[in-house]
């Protein structure tokens, strides 16, 4: 799974560095490394909107700081349950 986190001006303003730094200890502690590809990404056109745009194989979400471990949950863990 590839999961990139936009890390441009307007995100990196709206939170993206904790955004990242989440997402990652979650991988960690669900030892999911071998199964993540965590990546960054320059502007991605989704400014306008509210919260740190978040893609995950290609679908786009939007994700704050504070929901980023329930969006962890309901969203990467429940697709590589479906994979697996």
């Amino acid at each position: 799974m590839e999961i990139t986190v936009c890390i441009g001006s307007s995100c990196h303003l709206k939170g993206s560095r904790d955004v990242v730094a989440i997402l990652q200890r979650l991988i960690d502690l669900n030892g999911l490394k071998d199964q993540i590809e965590l990546k960054g990404a320059f502007c991605m056109g989704e400014c306008a909107q509210n919260g740190v745009c978040v893609c995950i194989d290609g679908e786009r979400y939007k994700v704050q700081g504070l929901n980023a471990e329930a969006f962890f949950n309901s969203e990467v863990l429940k697709r590589l349950h479906e994979k697996g």
